[in-house]
């Protein structure tokens, strides 16, 4: 096990993955790609670890999330695979978390737009584990901007859409001011609906919560003043 490997379950432990967040705002892909790596080692040699393989679920997340900012859905649908075993795995351990939840759910999301013919199992599969996460914690910002998250990618036709979406993404809000993915998410639901100039407030918002976000930056550059 590497020094970098041992730090990120040293992490883990005190509910803190500061770094795998750096590197998902930086999208720095070979250091979390070198991070899921030594995290799946790690894994396999702690399989009744639940923080263990909590750890690798949201470093494969993030993998995909950078992937699919990068528009590599192959990549984002083989790191999303990757984390949801390991998800599966931490839920299996422990039920009553409500984080090992919500990472599983968006990790299911995450296949749907690297593979649309799943769009059907997993979505039903991420929402049902994000409704789970909210019902173990009520007051779970993250699991609440999740589900906006899944909103806004789900059609219209289905419930889904930029308004229910930004409904969700305000209550993450109300319970954490301060979550510049909240905002960031606010920004694109807002400008689906061409409300460009309070789109570019909510990005400025995040930017100024977390200004090394390199989405948001580019979000706010495309987002037109009206």
């Amino acid at each position: 096990m590497t020094m970098w490997t041992c730090f990120l379950l040293s992490a883990a432990l005190t509910g803190a993955p500061a770094d795998l967040e750096k590197l998902r705002d930086l999208e720095d892909r070979p250091a979390l790609e070198h991070a899921v790596a030594d995290l799946s080692v790690a894994a396999q040699k702690a399989s009744s670890d639940a923080e263990t393989q909590y750890q690798l679920a949201l470093a494969s997340a993030y993998m995909a999330e950078i992937s699919l900012e990068l528009r590599d859905k192959s990549g984002a649908e083989r790191a999303a695979k990757t984390g949801i075993a390991a998800a599966e795995r931490a839920v299996t351990l422990q039920p009553a978390n409500a984080e090992y939840f919500r990472v599983l759910g968006t990790l299911y999301g995450q296949v749907i737009p690297a593979n649309v013919l799943l769009g059907m199992s997993y979505g039903k599969k991420s929402e049902d584990a994000i409704t789970k996460a909210i019902a173990l914690d009520p007051k779970s910002a993250q699991a609440y901007l999740a589900r906006g998250i899944g909103n806004y990618y789900k059609p219209e036709l289905f419930g889904g859409g930029p308004e229910p979406a930004i409904h969700d993404i305000r209550h993450a809000i109300e319970l954490d001011a301060k979550s510049a993915e909240a905002y960031l998410w606010l920004g694109l639901a807002l400008r689906k609906m061409h409300h460009n100039s309070e789109a570019r407030d909510a990005f400025t918002k995040s930017l100024e919560l977390n200004p090394r976000r390199v989405w948001t930056k580019q979000q706010f550059e495309k987002t037109p003043a009206q």
